[in-house]
Order: C-alpha cells, then structure tokens, then sequence
C-alpha cells in the first residue's frame, strides 16, 4: 500500500508489526496518558501514519466506560460572546484529548429535546451555553438519569444536581454599579436580556440594589428578548426618542456587550447623540468588538480560559459534588463610559 494512503483494512496488527512492538503497545500509544516511553509512542505513531492509520474511536469507547466526548448545547447565536466561548472551550477541550458534538439548540420548545437527544450519544457530559433551559426542562433531563454531568457554563442554576461555572456576577456588577457612582452619573438606566427562569444572570436585581442602597433612588430599566445588537438598537431608539436632556439618562448600563453595542449605535445613528458626552454607555463579556475604534467600549471581561480550563478539571474528575465554581473577572475602562 503507497505510504500515507488511508485504508480501512489496516489494523492495528499491522501497525505493531512495521514498528516493531506488540499490539497492545499500539492501543497504548493512542491513549492520553498511558504509561510508554516517548521513542516508542513515536515509533508507533510513525507506523500509523505511513500504513494511514486510526484507531476506532467507537469502539474504544463502548470497552470503556468513557467516551471523551462531550455535547455542547448553544442557542442565541446572534450574541458575539457566544463564539468566543465556543473557541476558548473547543480550544480547552481540544488540548486535553476531548472532543465536542455540536448542537444548536433553535427556540425555547427544542432545548428540552435537543438535551434529551445528547443524552442518547453516550457522552460523557452535557454543557449548556445559552438562555433557554428553565428549571422544567432541567428537571425532565436529569430525571431520565441519562446524564452523566450537566454543567451550566457562563450561567448559573439553582438546581443542585447541574453543575455552574460562571463569573461571579454579583460581585462584577458590584463593582460596575460603584464605578458609575464614582463617576459622578446620576441618572442611570439598565438594558437587560431575557428573564429565564433558571440559568439566570443576577446583573440587573445587583445593579438596582446597589444603586438604591448608596443613593436611595430607583433604578428604570428594559429588557431585550434576545441579546440581539440590531434589536438593541430598535428598542433604545424607541425607548429614548423626543427625550430631553433632564429626563434620558446620563448612561445606560447593559447586561452584555451584545446590547452594548446596539445601544451606542441607536445613541448615534437614531438619536443623534454623543457616546460618552450625552449618554454613556458599559457593557458586560469584552468581545472583541468592543475594542474597536468604533466602539471603545467600557465592559467587564470574563475570564472564560480559566473557566474553560476548569470545566475540563471537571469533566476529568470522577466526582459531580461540590463542582460548581464562581471566578472573578476584569473591568476595562474605555472612552464609552
């Protein structure tokens, strides 16, 4: 057979046998972690590669009681931050022998199916990145007790059986809240996203206890359907239009930079106005965007490699108990706010 042509009939009998070693010295130097020497897993994967060949990733797994693979949930895909947390945790996955299986979850109706259809594929975790599992449709997937792990990424649940990995959003928007008091701002307006049931953020009901504690004055707010900049933009144009100057406020703090961004582009496009000069604006995630010379926006950056990181940690213990961690992140002051 010419080298490096893939064929279906080779085994890995004969890849022992162009190395040299037994067969079982093969099947080890595919595995993560197994106990061989560097020279001998080279050997190895140099025999595969000239023979073209790859183990039987199902096979392995149904003589295990491990798959290495994981079902990655995601909805609301109009949302920037999304991506970005789909390439830290692929990258994190990746790098530690995982893989990933895919599913876009389409409306709130198909998240209770789609996580019933992952639990049918023998992986070894459910991670959940989106807005659309309420309590209902957590309770109905683990009580089919299919699941092995189901960890709520970005998010964090009430219930005790998922397992959280989020920033602490409490104690960010703490330190948001604080900073446009520090500021001097003095009629501040919150732009929420969807109010879910469980997988809730604590953004909005921190920031407006905050601000009535330390200055005994209500907080007005809105929220979006979905964290959608385009709708963003339409709903603060609306909001805000024929307003003077001693009634819109002085900023408006958003729940993501997805919102953010749709903000200060119905600030300067629908209402004419100046971001920071007439409206301020903060947003919350850092996606690249906010960056940009267009935007330089104020936010609050997640540290979502540690939090990729640590959701493989997770998925490398045996144990579920006692796994759900909050980390703390960054706020990065730009000219928005």
């Amino acid at each position: 057979m010419p080298k490096n042509e893939a064929s279906e009939n080779v085994t890995a009998d004969d890849v022992a046998v162009a190395a040299g070693v037994s067969r079982w010295t093969v099947n080890r130097a595919f595995k993560k972690d197994a106990s061989i020497s560097p020279m001998t897993r080279e050997k190895v994967m140099q025999a595969a590669s000239q023979l073209g060949y790859l183990p039987d990733l199902r096979a392995a797994a149904l003589a295990s009681d491990k798959s290495n693979l994981v079902a990655l949930l995601v909805d609301d895909f109009a949302n920037p931050h999304k991506l970005v947390m789909l390439e830290r945790l692929t990258r994190a996955l990746r790098s530690r022998g995982w893989d990933t299986l895919l599913v876009n979850t389409l409306n709130a109706e198909d998240a209770g199916p789609a996580i019933a259809n992952a639990s049918q594929r023998r992986v070894d975790a459910t991670i959940l990145i989106g807005i659309q599992f309420d309590d209902e449709v957590l309770a109905a997937a683990l009580g089919a007790r299919r699941l092995q792990k189901l960890i709520i990424f970005a998010r964090t649940s009430e219930n005790p059986n998922t397992i959280s990995i989020a920033v602490d959003d409490a104690a960010a928007t703490r330190e948001i809240a604080q900073y446009v008091l520090d500021r001097g701002y003095k009629r501040p307006f919150y732009f929420a996203g969807p109010r879910t049931v469980s997988a809730h953020l604590m953004r909005k009901e921190t920031f407006l206890a905050h601000w009535l504690k330390h200055t005994d004055q209500t907080v007005p707010s809105m929220s979006a359907p979905s964290y959608d900049a385009n709708i963003a933009a339409e709903m603060v144009g609306h909001q805000f239009a024929n307003q003077q100057e001693t009634t819109r406020p002085d900023i408006i703090v958003c729940e993501n930079d997805a919102l953010a961004i749709g903000t200060i582009d119905a600030i300067r496009h629908q209402l004419g106005l100046r971001v920071p000069e007439d409206i301020a604006v903060i947003g919350f995630d850092d996606v690249p965007l906010a960056a940009s010379p267009n935007y330089k926006l104020t936010t609050y950056r997640q540290p979502l490699t540690a939090m990729a990181d640590y959701l493989v940690d997770v998925l490398e213990q045996s144990e579920s108990k006692d796994m759900t961690r909050t980390f703390h992140g960054q706020l990065i002051t730009r000219d928005s706010a």
